[in-house]
Formats: structure tokens, C-alpha cells, sequence
């Protein structure tokens, strides 16, 4: 594994943007990690992105092809009921719009979602690729659905169900 750094001052536009944007697309991402810090006198994020090296030339483009993920082995029980109510909500919110699915938010963003438990449109903002329109749009819907599978887990866990 391989690890990169960027650092992008928080006011304005930046082409440093930009920069992590084509990086963050072209290679295999394993984890980003941010944090807003003091440079000279102006605020920015630092962030490092640990990445896989992609290979070359003819396996570079077939190992683009992302490989499936099962969530229901990958998230815990609790959150891949919330994944699932999450998945119902942007099916419903794709439909309604005449769009694809993956077009509100991918499968990666409603598994974060549902493992962060977010609870307001920033927690949802702070989710890499879910930004602000997406927020805006399709936030109030995903954050009820987290809000309703909390309170039925509750429910259920005072009638001893298991959920």
C-alpha cells in the first residue's frame, strides 16, 4: 500500500482540488483520512489517501472493473438492515426521478451511511462523493430512514425481539 498527501486551503476554489479529485479516480482507494489544520495563517484540509498501486498498461483497465461487494458480509447485522432501508430509499428517490440508482448515491455511500449512523446533512456532507447538492436533495430522506431504523431497533429491543 501506498500513501499520498495533499493539502488544500479551505477558502476558495483550488486546483489542488481537482488534483485529489483525478487521483482519488484513478487509483484504488483503501482509506482517506482529513483534517482541517492551520497552515501559515489560513485554515486547510490535510488529507492522506491510502491507495493500492494500479497496475499497467492491459490489467490496469480490467482491474478498474470493481469488484462486487457483498455487504451483508462486510457490514454488521444492524447496519446492513439499515444499508437495506437505505438501498428501498434511493430505489424509491431514483424511480421518482427517471434516474438510475447509483446516479442518488452508490452502495458504498448508503453502507457509510449506515455505519455512521449520520444524523444530519453535515455528518451526510463529510461522506467522500455525497457532497453538498446530493445533501441537499436526498439527505432529508436517507437521514429519516437511519432516524426510523434506530427507533424500531429500539423497539424491538424493549419486546426482545431481535431485529
Amino acid at each position: 500500500m501506498q500513501l499520498k498527501f495533499f493539502s488544500i486551503p479551505v477558502s476558495g476554489e483550488s486546483p489542488l482540488i481537482d488534483e485529489l479529485n483525478k487521483f482519488l479516480r484513478s487509483n484504488r482507494i483503501v482509506s482517506v483520512q482529513k483534517e482541517l489544520t492551520q497552515r501559515d495563517t489560513a485554515p486547510c484540509w490535510r488529507i492522506c489517501v491510502e491507495y493500492l498501486d494500479m497496475p499497467s498498461g492491459k490489467e490496469k483497465n480490467h482491474s478498474r472493473q470493481r469488484e462486487k461487494i457483498d455487504y451483508k458480509e462486510v457490514l454488521s447485522e444492524k447496519d446492513f438492515a439499515v444499508f437495506a432501508r437505505l438501498r428501498e430509499i434511493r430505489k424509491k428517490l431514483a424511480e421518482k426521478e427517471a434516474i438510475p440508482v447509483y446516479a442518488v448515491c452508490t452502495n458504498e455511500h448508503l453502507a457509510q451511511m449506515a455505519r455512521l449512523r449520520c444524523s444530519s446533512l453535515t455528518e451526510l456532507k463529510e461522506i467522500s462523493g455525497f457532497g453538498e447538492a446530493k445533501a441537499k436533495k436526498y439527505g432529508k430522506a436517507f437521514l429519516d430512514a437511519i432516524s426510523q431504523s434506530q427507533m424500531d431497533g429500539r423497539e424491538n429491543e424493549k419486546s426482545g425481539k431481535p431485529d
